[in-house]
Formats: C-alpha cells, structure tokens, sequence
C-alpha cells in the first residue's frame, strides 16, 4: 500500500521584485545595487542607521522616483517601463501611510479618509460615506468621522492615516516611520493593527522603522540597509545572532567611530582636490 504524502503548498507568489538597483543623487551614489523579494502577504521591515538609502529605497518601491538603473516589478509589472496611464493604475493598488499622518486640517476625519474616492472612483456620496465609516472600524475609530484632524491624537492621526490608506483595498501596504512620536503603548497598538491588516485582509506591508521593539513585533522579514548596501535580509531571530558587527551595533545602539583619512579630509576643507606634490611642498 502506498503510503498517503501531505503535499506541501507553493510559496506565496512575489509581489515586489527588486534587481539590480543603483540610485545617484548628482554624482553621489545612494543605493548601490540593491537586490529585493518581497511575497504576498508578508510584512517586511526595512531598517538602517541615518543615511543608509531607506527612504529612497521605498520611494522607489512606491513608484514614486525613478533610480539610475535596475529594476523594479510591482505585482508582476515592470514599473519603468509602464505607461503614465498604467501606471497611474498601479498606484491606485498601493496604500501609503505617512510619518506625520499627513491629514488635511481644513477636512473632517471622514472627508480625509474618503478622499481617494473622490479622485479615483464615481461613487455616489451616501457609498463612499458608508466606506470611510467600515474603514474607521478597522482602525478603532468609529464614530469619529466628523471630527477635525486638530481635535485627534497623535496616535488617532495615525490610525486615521492607515483608514485612509486603506479605503481602495490595496494590495500593498506602505508606512514610514508608523511609530515616530508615538508612547509606547500606542505605539504598541499601531503594531497590533498591522499585524491586523496582514492577518484580516491579506495585505502585503512594508514598513520604515528605526523602532526596535516594533521590527522585532511586526516582522516577518526584516531587511538592514547600510551605506547603500544590503548588510542582511531574514527573521528577526536570524538578525539577532547574526555575527556582523555593525548589524549588531545597530541593534545594541552602539556608535562606531569612523576612520578618518587625513588627505579626504583636507580635500574637503579646500572644496577641491590637492594635488600630492602641492602638499608635499
């Protein structure tokens, strides 16, 4: 008799894919060959101390900034090779939340939250208005929809933010910096709710943080940029035991102390490069 085998489901199929990509700022170099997967339904965490090419690094995945070279396939599409139209047709399947919320003083809670509506549907008011509230109830706010932006919390704002966000139903999911300003336990709640988000509607999220304790909650992978470069990509458990020193003072908040090279810093004084046998003299 054969013996019955349990058969092991696919991988999640890859809804980011990142090749190859270098960026310049005028002639400084940002990222430098940056090689990413990111699956359906995961949450990944990027990290890097300040200066080490995140936020460029998700403008890109956003689609938002073209990069010197290499590729980038949102949901099996070729970003840069799209027209204006379909791209402008992606995008409408990428949620963004950002670091300050980003509300409109001068518009309720609810007009904020149904604003994507306004600009990319043709929903009656009455469709919309009952959207922004089932929103508002996934991020615990209901029955705030005819508040100002001014009378929330910081941490209101945010959620409010994430509603709005997700008011289309993206299949990706951005923040930067989802925790700054925020205390701990509402902090820790935001956390609570993109674990939601993933788990309830199978969204695919990618997050910008310096916060620790929040990568370490919410990842499922997390990714450490440095200087450019991709120093590690996997688990949380895997990113504390890993041996680098620098993942490791990062991790630890430890400072490092540059080397530097007295001729490269002279040439930064002057503003121009010395020649050798000019100093020499």
């Amino acid at each position: 008799m054969s013996e019955n085998k349990q058969s092991t489901p696919p991988p999640p199929p890859t809804v980011i894919e990142v090749r190859d990509l270098v960026t310049h700022y005028g002639t400084r170099q940002i990222l430098n060959g940056i090689n990413v997967d990111i699956v359906q339904g995961e949450i990944m965490v990027i990290m890097g101390g300040s200066g080490s090419g995140k936020s460029t690094f998700l403008r890109h995945l956003m689609a938002l900034q073209m990069p010197t070279s290499g590729t980038i396939k949102i949901l099996n599409q070729d970003v840069w090779k799209l027209s204006q139209k379909d791209l402008f047709a992606l995008r409408k399947k990428l949620g963004v939340t950002f670091q300050a919320g980003a509300l409109f003083s001068s518009m309720t809670v609810g007009e904020n939250i149904m604003l994507p509506l306004y600009e990319h549907t043709k929903l009656d008011r009455l469709t919309m208005e009952i959207m922004a509230r089932m929103k508002l109830e996934v991020v615990d706010l209901a029955g705030f929809e005819d508040l100002m932006p001014s009378e929330l919390s910081g941490g209101m704002v945010k959620r409010a933010a994430v509603a709005r966000a997700i008011i289309m139903d993206p299949r990706i999911l951005f923040f930067d910096e989802p925790s700054a300003g925020l205390d701990p336990v509402v902090s820790s709640q935001l956390d609570d709710l993109i674990l939601r988000l993933r788990d309830a509607m199978g969204m695919t999220i990618c997050v910008v943080t310096h916060e620790l304790e929040s990568a370490f909650k919410i990842a499922d992978r997390i990714t450490v940029l440095d200087k450019g470069d991709i120093l590690f990509i996997g688990t949380v458990e895997d990113l504390k035991k890993h041996p680098s020193e620098r993942i490791q003072n990062l991790l630890n908040r430890r400072s490092e102390e540059a080397e530097i090279d007295a001729d490269e810093y002279l040439r930064r004084l002057m503003g121009e490069k010395l020649e050798t046998e000019g100093m020499s003299r």
